[in-house]
């Protein structure tokens, strides 16, 4: 299995394709390493082909080496922040970077049962002067 994943991942390089993110998602955290390290080091020859003067078509491949970095780094750091997820599934607290982001306003205001809550003096005085209700003619 991992020889063919390498096999694709060196054929996409030599066709001038993009490596595509559901394609990467099955792939262990040791195989998105790899791959992108050869993602890497196609740039930088593709760099250097470019300041010796290389074909334009090579210059022409670096926005899609580019882009092939970016989807192997979205799936890796996605596939970490899973394992976290998982990790801290039973936790008492959240890690900070797996909490909810909102606002720093809303992550201070006060929950639906805090809201909810009343004093003991307050709850007297609902008991001790309940509403009144009227009976109104229609």
């Amino acid at each position: 299995d991992n020889d063919t994943f390498f096999e694709s991942v060196h054929n996409f390089i030599s066709k001038f394709t993009m490596v595509k993110a559901y394609e990467l998602r099955g792939n262990s955290k040791e195989d998105l390493v790899k791959a992108l390290e050869e993602q890497r080091k196609e740039l930088s020859e593709l760099h250097v082909a470019k300041v010796t003067g290389g074909a334009a078509s090579k210059i022409a491949k670096i926005k899609s080496v580019r882009k092939n970095i970016a989807r192997i780094l979205t799936v890796y750091n996605q596939q970490q922040k899973e394992g976290l997820r998982k990790a801290s599934a039973n936790a008492k607290f959240v890690p900070k970077d797996l909490r909810a982001k909102k606002t720093r306003a809303m992550r201070r205001a006060l929950t639906a049962a805090e809201r909810k809550n009343k004093t003991l003096k307050q709850r007297k005085k609902e008991a001790a002067f309940p509403k009144l209700k009227y009976a109104v003619k229609a």
